[in-house]
């Protein structure tokens, strides 16, 4: 495999202005000399690469947007840490925005320098000699699409944007110089007629520099970009901006509904899958040999629970598998991932390395209310299954012992004969597979790790590492495994299995194509057929069978799947479920104009230092939240406004609205 390596910077020497021009004296140093060649072209190329946000980062990624996430204790007032947690915490400004990707603040890349750097690229690959026109094609395509994708990212962060097709000189006249923002529809019919320009120059596939746009990666993020145009928050959103007007008097967002949008969303969508199923890639299926030796018997055993277990758990950290459509990395000898955070520290002294903390730091978790957010294993949820009582759900039970014959489907997903609660039990796979919890399996070191998330015990606090175990434990008691491959081990991040983040995968698209069609025709069985694909891997009943049966469903629920509000809820519950912790549910949430209601909620948490299950299995709140209205739309920073008298400030925020 190969991988993008940014080798080369563009130099480009700018007067003082707005940070989304490119402003070119007369007199500026060429950049022929950087495009002379093909293999030097590449360098540029890889460098328009590198402004692809960090989703890798344990610092800077947008998966910690939302209500997911948890990180330490002694973090609990730093919003400046982990920005994108810091906005969730209440601490966006728009003095030095966090994850400002308008002027790449606070963790962000700098989206005006990428589409400047595209730009550039655009402008001068024509020139580079000795190149096959299939190359030239292909590349002009690929970064046409990238300057489509940065200005979709700030579209959908900020709403209207300046559109910059062009660098511009600085002798050209004001109103060029100092441009005004666009209104919404205007900056996505402008992503979208990008991407229709860039698909057919565009590789159906590639195979071998894995990460590079694709026929595929085009067509899928043409759907998502449809599906956030055509939801409520920017499809006649007339309840947050109906009096956000531009300078001439016209609303920056369109006031009215427009149903066609939907339409538009489905066709795209249903062109994304069609090409991608045709073209390799599909759900992705577990189908190699277990990790450890343990699960091997467990396979034996338990086979069909454990192909599920193994299917789900592995469906992002299996390295550029089946279903990833589009993926980003970072660097493999770098410090800065989601895995890092997550992993799990050893207490174990049958590990040489065992002392080490390097590489694994044990502090990044999950929020309590996740645990709640899963289905039973009847694929419902826990307040709609009347097989699960809410009352007892804190009450502790110790599990069976391997001698009830009960307990042979949960060999390798549960451990025998310990104290739990009865919240852990008869869950679906991917509560299992996703999280850390007491009573649970973790899967890492080539080993299966009993976590029961206790001081000095698997998953919790590390006495045996000194200071840095003490500090760095789950602070809800507990973890997050999605993100950790079952061969990593501490000691060198040499020793960690590197993956690709998923940017997109199949999965989102089928849930994609299940709310477009919910929206266009309502319920039916081509909205549940694509929900049950999903819900089929997860070893969960078909969304009908589950919604349908009296037997587990509450009067006040029953056949919800056939009413189209409540399919929509379901379908939300199965997105935040199936891509937990991969940074949709902010969005979702936000698009459907919920993001004040649902992240306002503090965080919540197990005492992680409780010695005992019964002084950890203490809920109690770790940490205010505070997601006002005027959050939803990033703040353009205030240098930005002042320098251009053009711009209008978001709502909410202090600038220069009238």
């Amino acid at each position: 495999m190969k991988k993008l390596i940014c080798i080369f910077t563009i130099i480009t020497s700018l007067p003082a202005c707005s940070d989304y021009l490119d402003v070119v004296p007369d007199n500026t140093v060429t950049l022929d000399d950087y495009f002379a060649n093909r293999e030097i072209a590449y360098n540029a190329l890889s460098k328009v690469y590198s402004y692809l946000p960090p989703i890798h980062s344990a610092y800077n990624s947008t998966f910690l947007l939302g209500d997911e996430w948890m990180a330490r204790e002694t973090d609990k007032n730093d919003m400046w840490r982990q920005p994108p947690m810091g906005i969730m915490m209440g601490g966006q400004n728009n003095n030095n925005p966090m994850y400002g990707l308008w002027t790449g603040s606070g963790g962000a890349p700098h989206m005006y320098k990428a589409i400047r750097s595209c730009n550039i690229f655009l402008e001068k690959i024509p020139q580079v000699a000795n190149m096959p026109d299939k190359d030239r094609k292909d590349w002009t395509a690929q970064v046409k699409f990238l300057k489509a994708y940065y200005h979709f990212l700030l579209t959908e962060y900020y709403g209207p944007i300046v559109i910059v097709d062009r660098n511009v000189n600085v002798d050209e006249p004001d109103e060029q110089i100092l441009p005004r923002r666009q209104k919404v529809d205007d900056c996505f019919n402008y992503v979208i007629r990008l991407i229709d320009e860039a698909i057919p120059d565009l590789r159906d596939r590639v195979s071998e520099e894995l990460g590079m746009i694709d026929k595929r990666v085009a067509l899928a993020i043409k759907a998502r970009v449809m599906l956030l145009r055509a939801s409520p928050f920017f499809n006649g959103n007339r309840e947050y901006y109906g009096d956000f007007l531009d300078y001439d008097g016209q609303p920056f967002f369109p006031p009215e509904e427009n149903p066609q949008k939907w339409k538009d969303a489905l066709d795209a969508v249903n062109a994304a899958i069609t090409f991608c199923e045709d073209n390799y890639v599909e759900l992705y299926h577990f189908n190699k040999i277990p990790y450890n030796k343990e699960d091997e018997m467990f396979f034996k055993q338990n086979p069909e629970n454990m192909q599920t277990l193994y299917s789900v758990k592995m469906v992002v950290p299996d390295l550029w598998n089946q279903e990833l459509i589009w993926g980003r990395t970072g660097d493999r000898y770098g410090d800065d991932f989601l895995q890092y955070a997550s992993a799990l520290r050893t207490n174990r002294e049958d590990d040489a390395d065992w002392q080490s903390t390097w590489g694994v730091w044990n502090w990044l978790g999950a929020n309590y209310n996740v645990l709640e957010r899963y289905y039973t294993k009847n694929g419902l949820p826990l307040d709609v299954d009347l097989t699960f009582s809410q009352s007892d759900k804190y009450e502790f039970i110790t599990t069976s012992d391997t001698s009830d014959v009960a307990f042979k489907a949960w060999a390798g997903i549960l451990q025998p004969d310990v104290q739990t609660i009865h919240l852990y039990l008869d869950r679906e796979m991917r509560f299992y597979a996703n999280l850390g919890i007491t009573g649970g399996y973790w899967r890492q070191y080539q080993r299966l790790m009993p976590t029961m998330m206790l001081p000095g015990a698997d998953g919790g606090i590390s006495y045996a590492h000194g200071g840095a175990g003490e500090i760095d434990y789950f602070w809800s008691g507990v973890g997050v495994q999605k993100f950790v491959h079952p061969e990593s081990k501490n000691a060198h991040t040499a020793r960690m299995v590197v993956f690709p983040y998923p940017i997109i995968r199949l999965a989102d698209l089928y849930l994609m194509k299940a709310e477009i069609l919910n929206e266009v025709e309502g319920p039916g069985q081509t909205v549940w057929d694509e929900l049950n694909k999903i819900r089929r891997r997860a070893g969960i009943p078909d969304v009908e069978a589950a919604w349908s049966n009296p037997a587990w469903v509450s009067a006040n629920y029953i056949d919800s799947h056939k009413n189209k509000d409540k399919l929509r809820e379901i379908i939300l519950r199965e997105r935040s479920i199936e891509l937990a912790f991969e940074g949709t549910r902010f969005f979702d949430m936000r698009r459907y104009k919920r993001a004040v209601l649902e992240f306002n909620q503090p965080t919540m948490g197990w005492n992680g230092r409780g010695s005992s299950t019964s002084s950890f299995f203490n809920l109690s709140i770790k940490q205010k939240r505070s997601f006002p209205m005027h959050f939803n739309l990033w703040p353009i920073p205030i240098s930005e406004m002042n320098i251009n008298s053009n711009l209008k400030q978001n709502p909410g925020w202090p600038g220069n609205n009238d």
